[in-house]
């Protein structure tokens, strides 16, 4: 049987092609807001970081009602490293909006949350966003999503799906470009035409899917959850069935979403999305059932993580200064709640000593964690980021490829041929669109990206666009040159000084300002050269009663080159660490006295 009064349906993307501002758009014309109501821009990209960097990390619920049927609405990320999210959410939908920019058409990570989609034979609405941008080419564009859906073998009935033209911004759709959109309305009736209600099974038990955890500071931590078939009631008894594990308990909350609000509900039915509270060891993929006739559901799945860290705790000579988490336990016991949170982290924990090994799909998804770990008071080294390898057919080491998608202006086509040639990409497609920019398709070893970002924004002189996508494995393509720069490490402790910055200038470029608290082995700047420099940064101008002319002159600095914690990860070493702690990154040696690393360094025969 199908619930008719309600459809679930998630809207996936490349990122930034304006999934945010559509789901902003629809929620005002469902009349979820009151007309003098103030409401941020993005208004569902609430936490600070997706804020602060204009995208989305976590996927989120909302609903809208439409004509008398409630629309559950998943906002997904759309960057491939929080793809674990998008695989997530897709278990709770029964369709997709697929949303494509006019102009860039589909990129990466479209490719990818497609093919998810399509795997789960989900029914799809394509969406052409941004049509009001100058550079727009939408019926290109719609050529490209049907080359996708014929790459990717959609079967005919899926490739036969509605388009729409939309502006996010000013809330339009449009069935045709010659007829310009005046609301949303034709996108809400393409979503009931195409996206089916939710089936369920009356002669089954209850069965729901746990998808996804939050926390309330009133009831503990909630479970979000599909319910298949069944429904929930408040204060009912429930199984939950967990891998090995089944746990009975009450229900103490249960609550659905309206709009962006939760509101509490005596009765879930069957293909709702809710949130119920009172089992604190509930985790993703577990299933809630009938304690008489329990029937599990099977777990959720994501793609094996391709990246992996080393976290421990920071024991440098400023340890302990800024944060209020130092200790390993705790830094152990954060972790463990992000594996349970987050499908497509992996923590592997050592039986000794204080280093934990946290693996994802990407740098950009590890920062994150750092990211919001550092905000939360920890204090923590890490290692650089390494690929994981897997043995293949004969015993053959395999490693993960990316598909890497380059836009940039023609000028720089040479440079960034040339960059990727180093690193063992292999281009496959070049297209010239005629409009002075050109975009490349590359398949390149995972570990090849890893520093590449800041040098491509260098060469490109920020012009260049980088999207990537993991895409499966090829046996090992040999070696490829890491850093090609050395470091200025800092061969005592104190506070660096403009005197010594200013004769040590010529030497490379610095990562820290006059004043700056320093210790020996801590890593002060780029060297120009390949080798490391052990400098004295915080030699002083020694007084005396002796003038000359000219000793006198002030000294011209160059300003220091800020990294973010992104470049941070991407500078380290193999024999470097870097230090997080909630007012500072710093990079350092794993060895910090310099006598110990010239005996430990190999010697050249």
């Amino acid at each position: 049987m199908r619930r008719e009064d309600i459809r679930n349906i998630a809207i996936i993307a490349h990122v930034d092609h304006g999934k945010t501002t559509l789901v902003d758009a629809m929620l005002w014309q469902s009349g979820i807001f009151r007309a003098n109501q103030a409401v941020a821009e993005r208004v569902m990209d609430s936490n600070d970081l997706e804020r602060e960097k204009g995208i989305t990390i976590l996927a989120k619920n909302t609903s809208v009602d439409f004509q008398g049927v409630k629309i559950n609405i998943v906002d997904t990320p759309g960057h491939a490293d929080f793809g674990g999210e998008v695989e997530r959410g897709l278990t709770m939908v029964d369709g997709v909006l697929l949303l494509v920019d006019a102009a860039e058409g589909p990129l990466p990570q479209s490719r990818f949350v497609l093919k998810k989609a399509l795997e789960r034979n989900l029914p799809a609405v394509v969406v052409i966003n941004k049509i009001d941008r100058s550079d727009a080419r939408a019926q290109e564009v719609l050529n490209e999503v049907y080359d996708l859906f014929i790459d990717l073998d959609a079967e005919e009935g899926q490739i036969d799906f509605p388009v729409l033209y939309t502006n996010a911004k000013k809330g339009t759709a449009t069935l045709s470009l010659e007829t310009p959109g005046e609301t949303l309305l034709p996108l809400f009736e393409a979503i009931l035409k195409t996206v089916p209600a939710p089936e369920y099974d009356e002669t089954k038990p209850l069965q729901a899917w746990v998808t996804n955890l939050d926390y309330s500071d009133y009831v503990g931590r909630m479970a979000m959850c599909r319910v298949v078939n069944g429904s929930i009631k408040s204060a009912q008894e429930l199984l939950l069935v967990q891998e090995g594990k089944q746990t009975k308990a009450k229900v103490t909350a249960l609550q659905i979403f309206h709009g962006l609000e939760r509101t509490d509900a005596s009765e879930v039915g069957p293909g709702e999305i809710c949130l119920l509270a009172g089992f604190p060891e509930v985790g993703i993929g577990d299933t809630f059932c009938d304690p008489l006739s329990p029937e599990a559901l099977p777990r959720i799945r994501v793609d094996e993580p391709t990246l992996s860290m080393i976290f421990s705790t920071n024991v440098s000579p400023f340890a302990g200064q800024d944060g209020r988490f130092v200790t390993s336990r705790q830094i152990k016991e954060r972790l463990e709640k992000e594996s349970q949170r987050n499908v497509s982290v992996r923590i592997v924990f050592p039986p000794t000593g204080d280093q934990v090994e946290v693996m994802g799909r990407g740098e950009l998804q590890l920062a994150i964690l750092i990211e919001t770990m550092r905000r939360e008071g920890f204090e923590l080294s890490v290692s650089r980021p390494k690929i994981l390898t897997r043995l293949g057919e004969g015993g053959r080491v395999m490693e993960p490829m990316e598909l890497v998608q380059v836009d940039c202006p023609e000028e720089f086509v040479g440079v960034v041929t040339q960059g990727l040639g180093t690193r063992r990409g292999r281009m496959l497609k070049m297209v010239n669109h005629g409009t002075g920019r050109v975009r490349m398709e590359w398949r390149v070893p995972s570990r090849g990206l890893i520093g590449f970002r800041t040098q491509f924004l260098t060469e490109t002189r920020g012009t260049g666009i980088l999207n990537h996508l993991f895409d499966g494995y090829e046996p090992w393509q040999g070696a490829i040159a890491g850093r090609i720069t050395g470091a200025l490490v800092s061969d005592r402790g104190g506070r660096a000084t403009a005197y010594a910055i200013d004769h040590l200038q010529s030497r490379g470029q610095f990562f820290i300002p006059p004043g700056a608290p320093v210790y020996e082995g801590m890593v002060v700047g780029e060297h120009c050269r390949e080798s490391d420099l052990d400098v004295n940064i915080v030699k002083e101008k020694h007084l005396t009663n002796m003038r000359a002319s000219g000793s006198d002159d002030a000294a011209r600095l160059v300003p220091p080159r800020q990294l973010s914690l992104e470049q941070h990860l991407e500078f380290l070493a193999d024999d470097e660490l870097l230090e997080v702690t909630p007012d500072n990154l710093r990079i350092r040696k794993k060895v910090l006295k310099q006598t110990d690393r010239y005996r430990d360094r190999p010697r050249k025969d």
